[in-house]
């Protein structure tokens, strides 16, 4: 044995030459191993299991994998010697420095360390890479978000398919480099995951520091049952997860060796009865990484056997060349070594092996397991041609009831209308006779569909469930089932996180979530003016306008346009002649010669013309022109549309008495400070709004907390008192099924506004690996399924009510019209009416004044004989066309 203190490199030529013949050439098989490493033992083990290829001699170095000097000095060496493949470790800080020399020299390496990405055709590399399985299976579990921890060695290449893929579909990945935490920062590291609810994680390393991280998050005694971790390992089964599995974790990881394959069995019995003079080994289970090296030496062994069949010479004698020299010297027969290594198509320790042209491990499957109560077990596969394929078949448990028939189980309950009440002669009554409800149902018959007897007991301080801050003590129904004083919890009990990692929870019987109550607003009576509703205050100035702005624009293009106008001849001239053989006057014939003309579209007759067409009733004139007419035309239209749209909403509007809620929102309550709103103190509603990251939720809580007088309540009827007492002032956050249970009781004064601001449910729960779990989980989903829940609630909050159907008054009732919602159409007409009669007198007046004057001055004109005076006033009262008064001379 050789030893080199400065290298740290110890060499064992030719210790196990087989069917040593000095007649023949020697093939030296090179190997690099770690001192002690458990592939190193292996591989003497392997060769000893190939006796029968003849031949072979080993010349292997135990050298320090991490140093490229003594990795650089082994590998020249056994060039040097004349070595025709070398198997054996890398890490990252020398597989550069292989690849470059198995290129260069044209050596093979065959290793069963991690894959790297490589073009080198040199380097066969026994162990599968993981990237596509594990993708595969990151997308079977929809993962979209979780934490890929990583060692610097082996996870780089997975790593950058994962960032690559995250990009793509926008995914969260956190990455953590295992190489840079110390065991304090990696404690730090579980706190931090607890606290942001990182529950799903990827550790991608060795088994040694695989082992040690699941060992440290052991020790820290959590509660990982809502973790989720994928091991991106192949040696599943190597793992020592005893102290893990205990804290009940989801585990998900790959095996590569096929443990129950009786090929795989013989060989490992072998392993563990194989013993040398030279090796003290430690009676150790083969692991996959000693699996892989095993297959590694077959498939050189059966390398080396094609090709003395083939009768190709491969031996090296003397010195085979220099490993430095510049240019270096490649190997002749490197490729024909190359090419019998990479066509080996084998069935070894770890499934089918098979080399694609870059060296990589082609063909396999391997198999997914994950970690049960009772141990791992098989869950699926995956190979390259289907994918992963999920093979899991979950049986139900059938756990055998001890005496279910002998025993009474202890159902406690909570006082809580309408889920548990007390009968009203409940004093006269025994037992569970005294109970009434939806819980007290809903208990009957899962116990009918199981078959055991129950007896149902009130939680003795009244609370559903919470973890005191100093002594970490449960109270109410949780901690009546955490200390063994109750079997079943059948109650309102929300499925909570906090509960869950201390009791099991059935399916949720019932679906509900946080919701606003608030007093019923008075309903708003239709005012005098409301038919003027259906249409906005807005469109209604509009349409003032418009039709101020039409009856304009038709005045205008009336007197601009020419077909508008029309010529008309005083009839009156004859009546004024006094004989037919009078010459008539200058003036006389000048106006028939040039006739007057006239236009009916002045700015009254425009604007009674719109109006008139708004209303729908027409007019006695009507626009010749083109223009005149296009106005016409579109207003009308635009009329029609709008008195159309009237008419829709006017019904609806005249015939629902609509009540006005303040509050129809979350959204509403967080923008205003007028109405005050809280919720339960203590209570799931109260947690929902203190850990909330939603900025509308943030906002609320901000008020709630810093609100003087408190808005907490101490009971759900405490909050319902201060709602209807409050008058408008006050909003209560409750669970909605709740909420809608009291707006059936009299005195149906309050209501529920909005949707629900989350979603959650009651389940009935039992003792942490009760035996009753499973099987009233299926008696509730039995009961689901049939619809008795469905029944069960219609029948306690609306069969039971007291306000009716729709919560008694409903938001939108329709009843028959009464004066008050026409009231001020009637107004109007006796407005127009007596506004008419006004207008009629100021007429009347306006027009006497004007012609008392134009018959004051033509009496004064006209003054000069008795005979002229009296023919004037006798003809005052004959009035002409046009509207004037009637003169004739004698």
């Amino acid at each position: 044995m050789f030893k080199s203190n400065t290298l740290n490199v110890t060499s064992l030529s030719g210790k196990f030459s087989l069917n040593h013949s000095e007649f023949q050439p020697l093939s030296q098989e090179g190997g690099l191993f770690p001192t002690g490493s458990h592939e190193y033992e292996v591989f003497r083990f392997a060769l000893a299991q190939h006796q029968d290829v003849p031949k072979l001699v080993p010349q292997v170095d135990m050298v320090d994998t991490g140093s490229s000097f003594a990795m650089t000095y082994a590998f020249c060496s056994q060039f040097s010697k004349g070595v025709y493949a070398i198997m054996g470790l890398y890490d990252r800080r020398t597989v550069n420095m292989l690849m470059s020399f198995c290129g260069s020299l044209h050596v093979c390496f065959v290793t069963p360390s991690f894959p790297v990405h490589t073009n080198n055709q040199f380097v066969l590399q026994l162990r599968p890479p993981l990237q596509e399985p594990l993708m595969a299976l990151l997308e079977h579990f929809s993962w979209d978000r979780f934490v890929y921890m990583y060692s610097s060695d082996s996870g780089l290449s997975v790593l950058q398919r994962i960032l690559d893929t995250a990009a793509e579909r926008t995914w969260q990945v956190t990455s953590v480099n295992l190489d840079t935490l110390t065991e304090a920062s990696f404690i730090k590291l579980l706190t931090d995951l607890d606290y942001k609810k990182e529950f799903q994680v990827v550790i991608d390393c060795e088994l040694e520091r695989l082992n040690s991280i699941l060992n440290l998050i052991a020790a820290q005694k959590r509660n990982l049952k809502n973790y989720h971790y994928i091991l991106a390992n192949l040696g599943f089964l190597d793992l020592n997860v005893t102290e893990f599995q205990k804290l009940a974790p989801n585990v998900t990881g790959f095996q590569l060796v096929n443990r129950s394959d009786a090929a795989v069995m013989k060989v490992n019995q072998d392993w563990m009865e194989f013993d040398s003079k030279d090796l003290k080994l430690a009676r150790r289970r083969l692991r996959y990484t000693g699996a892989l090296t095993y297959d590694g030496v077959t498939v050189m062994a059966t390398a080396f056997q094609n090709l003395r069949r083939q009768r190709i010479d491969i031996s090296r004698r003397g010195n085979a060349g220099e490993c430095l020299a510049n240019p270096p010297a490649p190997w002749g027969q490197g490729i024909d070594i190359q090419r019998a290594l990479q066509q080996v198509r084998l069935e070894g320790l770890t499934g089918h092996v098979q080399f694609d042209e870059r060296g990589q491990r082609t063909n396999f499957t391997l198999t997914v397991m994950e970690l049960s109560p009772a141990g791992p077990r098989k869950i699926g596969f995956w190979n390259e041609r289907r994918g992963y394929v999920n093979t899991a078949s979950y049986r139900p448990i059938l756990e055998d009831f001890h005496g279910i028939h002998n025993r009474t189980y202890v159902v406690t309950t909570i006082l809580e209308a309408p889920y548990m009440m007390l009968k009203k002669n409940h004093e006269q009554l025994v037992g569970n006779d005294k109970y009434e409800g939806y819980c007290a149902e809903l208990a009957s018959e899962i116990a009918k569909h199981m078959g055991f007897a129950y007896r149902l007991q009130l939680v003795g301080d009244g609370k559903y469930g919470a973890r005191d801050a100093e002594t970490k003590m449960w109270n109410g129904m949780v901690g009546e089932l955490v200390y063994g004083k109750a079997d079943v919890a059948v109650a309102p009990l929300t499925i909570t996180l906090v509960r869950e990692q201390v009791i099991d929870f059935t399916k949720p019987f019932m679906s509900l979530g946080i919701s606003i109550m608030i007093k019923k607003p008075t309903k708003s009576k239709p005012g005098v003016f409301s038919f003027l509703d259906p249409l906005a205050y807005e469109i209604w100035m509009c349409i003032v306008f418009a039709y101020i702005g039409v009856s304009v624009v038709l005045f205008l293009v009336s007197r601009f346009s020419p077909y508008e106008w029309k010529g008309e001849e005083s009839d009156d001239e004859e009546e004024t002649v006094p004989s037919s053989n009078s010459r008539r006057a200058p003036s006389q014939v000048q106006q028939k010669e040039n006739p007057e003309h006239t236009n009916d579209f002045g700015i009254f007759n425009s604007l009674w013309f719109s109006l008139g067409a708004f209303m729908q009733q027409g007019c006695d004139i009507s626009p010749r022109s083109l223009s005149g007419r296009i106005v016409g035309g579109v207003w009308w239209f635009f009329t029609l549309i709008i008195i159309s749209s009237y008419t829709a909403n006017l019904a609806a509007f005249l015939t629902v008495e609509r009540m006005v809620s303040p509050i129809e929102s979350a959204e509403d309550l967080a923008k205003q400070t007028e109405i005050a709103y809280g919720t339960l103190d203590g209570g799931s509603t109260k947690e929902f709004f203190k850990r909330s990251k939603i900025a509308v939720f943030e906002k609320m809580w901000s008020y709630m907390k810093s609100a003087d007088p408190s808005v907490f309540v101490k009971s759900t009827t405490e909050g319902v008192i201060r709602v209807r007492k409050a008058k408008g002032k006050y909003a209560y956050l409750l669970e909605s099924s709740m909420n809608e249970y009291i707006e059936q009781r009299k005195p149906c004064d309050t209501m529920k506004v909005g949707g629900n601001l989350d979603s959650k449910g009651y389940g009935v729960a039992t003792p942490k690996g009760s035996h009753l779990r499973n099987h009233v989980n299926l008696a509730v989903l039995k009961l689901n399924e049939q619809g008795l829940l469905d029944k069960l609630k219609n029948r306690w909050w609306y069969d039971k009510g007291e306000c009716g159907a729709g919560g008694g008054d409903s938001k939108d009732k329709t009843s028959a019209l009464s004066l008050s919602n026409v009231a001020g159409v009637f107004y109007i007409l006796i407005g127009g009416l007596g506004l008419a009669m006004l207008v009629a007198l100021v007429e009347f007046c306006y027009k006497s004044r004007i012609e008392s004057r134009r018959m004051k001055v033509r009496v004064q004109r006209h003054s000069g004989g008795g005979e002229n005076g009296r023919v004037v006033a006798q003809g005052l009262p004959c009035m002409s066309k046009a509207g004037g008064l009637g003169l004739t001379s004698m």
